[in-house]
């Protein structure tokens, strides 16, 4: 009797859970390259999305993919530059692992030509005809560019070049690196350093003699 008891709780259960598993939808994992049509080149960071649904990814940088739908389920693909492509996955997939190569179509946007004067009207524009002189030639205006003054004026206000803050900040890192775990060095107090400054010194009065 309690085999028998025991035997129809089995059935039962497993009933149930077969149900369950009849009811539940099918997963599956969705995979792919999306591609350009023109080149053929794939496209990175595309957004892939399960249409009527908070469900998506992006492609990597090789414009791959990866995504768990349903069958039947409407996939889209949007970027930027491209225009937006849908994919709908076949009801009929019986395998758990589902493959596509998805192109999408340049989005060309055409604006209309504008052209750029220096002037904003046509009165400002007499205005600096007018006063232009045209006495000077331009070898008064090199000159007048290329004068002490002006080179002064002009070196305050410029900043430092790449190249000269890519030495600076190497330089300081170099005197980190060195000092690490200890006092920095004070050339102050380095006889090595005081000797090369006064025979530099020497050498440019010589020189300027």
């Amino acid at each position: 009797m309690r085999f028998a008891l025991a035997l129809i709780g089995f059935i039962c259960i497993y009933s149930g859970c077969l149900n369950a598993q009849l009811k539940s939808p099918k997963l599956i994992q969705f995979s792919g390259v999306v591609m350009d049509r023109d080149s053929l080149q794939p496209l990175p960071y595309v957004a892939v999305m399960v249409k009527g649904s908070q469900r998506g990814t992006r492609s990597d940088y090789y414009g791959f993919f990866n995504l768990v739908v349903q069958p039947g389920d409407r996939i889209e693909f949007s970027s930027l530059t491209h225009k937006t492509q849908t994919y709908q996955i076949p009801d009929t997939v019986s395998q758990l692992y589902y493959y596509a190569i998805q192109v999408l179509e340049q989005d060309t946007v055409k604006l209309d030509a504008v052209t750029v004067f220096p002037w904003p009207s046509k009165d400002d524009f007499r205005q600096a005809f007018l006063n232009l002189d045209l006495n000077s030639s331009e070898v008064q205006f090199a000159s007048q560019n290329l004068s002490r003054k002006e080179l002064t004026y002009r070196e305050r206000l410029s900043a430092a070049q790449s190249g000269e803050n890519y030495l600076y900040q190497l330089q300081n890192q170099y005197t980190r690196i060195y000092s690490a775990g200890q006092q920095p060095v004070n050339n102050l107090l380095n006889p090595v350093k005081w000797a090369e400054f006064i025979d530099y010194w020497r050498k440019k009065q010589k020189s300027s003699k």
